[in-house]
């Protein structure tokens, strides 16, 4: 059975039949790159961890209390609620300075975002460049080059049309490669 396949009707189970044994299977299946786009724009694991507990559960709450609206897509559904909760999180901290990332952060494989840029640097570069960038630009390279996702998804997870996704891609590598030129 295919992943998209067998992610619908783990999604049919969930709405349907309130399955937590089907939510526990997609909570699996997303819970790392949940983890890592929550992570890349919080840069604390206890926090993350308390972020990434909050976009699963609301998910529950979401799907469970919401059984007239369907679901299209799982992924987008965390997505969309992980940023909510990130605006959420910044709102109540907006008067405590950023941390750092360290050192060890798993960003995942930046290969493409690299050939994309024309250039060799590595994760570490790539990361402290991005964060120069502003949030819509760092959000949509996170979303396509960090957590791997077709313009579609992003285009549902931004609420935005898929040319209007790809421009702020273009516009957004455009603004990288300007900030690691210099």
């Amino acid at each position: 059975m295919s992943g998209d396949l067998k992610e619908k009707l783990l999604l049919y189970r969930l709405q349907t039949k309130h399955d937590p044994d089907a939510f526990a299977t997609l909570y699996d299946k997303y819970v790392k790159q949940i983890y890592r786009f929550v992570y890349f724009k919080v840069s604390s694991h206890e926090e993350t961890e308390d972020i990434v507990s909050d976009v699963f559960l609301r998910a529950w709450n979401y799907i469970i209390g919401n059984q007239e609206k369907e679901v299209k897509s799982f992924s987008g559904l965390l997505y969309r609620i992980a940023r909510n909760c990130i605006i959420d999180f910044y709102r109540h901290r907006a008067t405590v300075p950023e941390v750092k990332i360290n050192e060890e952060t798993d960003i995942g494989d930046a290969g493409k975002m690299q050939k994309d840029l024309g250039e060799k640097i590595d994760n570490q570069q790539i990361v402290l460049a991005i964060k120069k960038l502003k949030q819509e630009y760092q959000e949509v390279l996170t979303l396509r080059y960090v957590d791997e996702l077709e313009i579609d998804e992003i285009a549902e997870i931004m609420e935005k049309g898929n040319i209007a996704v790809r421009v702020t891609i273009h516009r957004a590598l455009k603004k990288l490669k300007e900030i690691t030129e210099k």
